[in-house]
């Protein structure tokens, strides 16, 4: 015990000045991380869960857009008046036959534009930044010129289909032809896109592979199949899980593209999405509590596909 006593009596003093700082050091070195994420944690809720959280409560109202502040509370009749709707049923098969029409075109065409472009070309830097061209192209402006393509009368569509001896085709009020003229639109601009992002994707694959596949000859073909797809696996998950997001979000092509059909999505809406009609429940019926809800429908919507596309590839990867 007298040892104790001599070494504690011994030891160097550490001025309190000197411990306080370092305490402060040592505070600031376990915070700064957390002082460096909270922007982004205060913007999302902001910006991002607060309008979720405020969107779902005036869903559970009937609130008119031209009163915000005389609520009535109707609980789950917004989404219950949702299953009976006949036009909410028609936006939602519009959507998903827009989306598969638009989505597997796009990416078929994105994987071998890609190919394409990954192989030793003279200009491959041009083709490159072209492919990206339509993706930098606005909305407005790329469906303002598809709508003169697909006009009826003096369309360049049906000046070429006439070529061959075939009827123009109304494509602005036809049922299957002006979900066909929309989704063509999207797979326009968004092919280039997801073109680069394989690309990318390839580019990563080692090129031992190919080499090896090559010694064991493997054609073309075979390597594309047994090398590159299951290299670009993350980057295909990726582009098909964005292209059904947008998809199910579709808006600004079948709002501009037949003049005067405006959120209708034509004259029997043929192709009125759910972000058509959304629009139009909201902001030209001025029913904001039903918009609400089929925000929160399309949220759920979104959530069960991707759901059921993960638990279907889970099972593809076990198996």
């Amino acid at each position: 015990m007298a040892e104790d006593v001599v070494e504690r009596a011994l030891a160097p003093v550490v001025p309190a000045g000197r411990e306080r700082r370092g305490r402060l050091g040592r505070l600031r070195s376990r915070s700064a991380p957390y002082v460096l994420v909270a922007p982004f944690f205060l913007l999302f809720g902001a910006f991002g869960l607060f309008p979720l959280a405020a969107t779902a409560w005036t869903s559970l109202f009937r609130v008119e857009l031209t009163d915000p502040g005389a609520r009535e509370w109707v609980g789950a009749h917004n989404y219950a008046r949702l299953l009976t709707d006949d036009f909410f049923w028609n936006a939602l098969a519009n959507t998903v036959v827009i989306g598969v029409l638009a989505t597997v075109p796009q990416l078929l065409l994105a994987l071998g534009a890609a190919h394409l472009l990954d192989a030793r070309l003279r200009g491959r830097l041009f083709f490159r930044v072209a492919a990206l061209a339509p993706y930098a192209t606005s909305v407005a402006a790329a469906t303002l010129v598809f709508a003169l393509f697909y006009g009826r009368d003096q369309g360049m569509v049906n000046w070429a289909i006439g070529l061959v001896g075939l009827d123009p085709v109304d494509w602005q009020n036809g049922p299957w032809a002006s979900r066909f003229a929309v989704a063509s639109i999207v797979v326009w601009r968004w092919t280039g896109y997801n073109a680069l992002i394989y690309l990318a994707a390839m580019q990563t694959v080692p090129p031992e592979l190919y080499e090896a596949a090559a010694l064991d000859g493997a054609g073309r073909w075979r390597r594309f199949r047994h090398v590159t797809l299951p290299g670009l696996r993350p980057a295909l998950a990726f582009t098909g899980i964005v292209s059904t997001i947008g998809a199910v979000q579709l808006f600004g092509e079948p709002l501009l593209f037949s003049s005067g059909a405006g959120a209708s999505g034509g004259a029997d809406h043929q192709y009125q999405t759910l972000g058509l009609y959304l629009y139009e429940q909201g902001w030209v019926n001025l029913h904001l509590g039903r918009a609400a809800a089929i925000a929160w429908s399309m949220l759920l919507l979104l959530v069960v596909v991707l759901g059921l596309v993960r638990l279907l590839g889970g099972k593809g990867v076990r198996r």
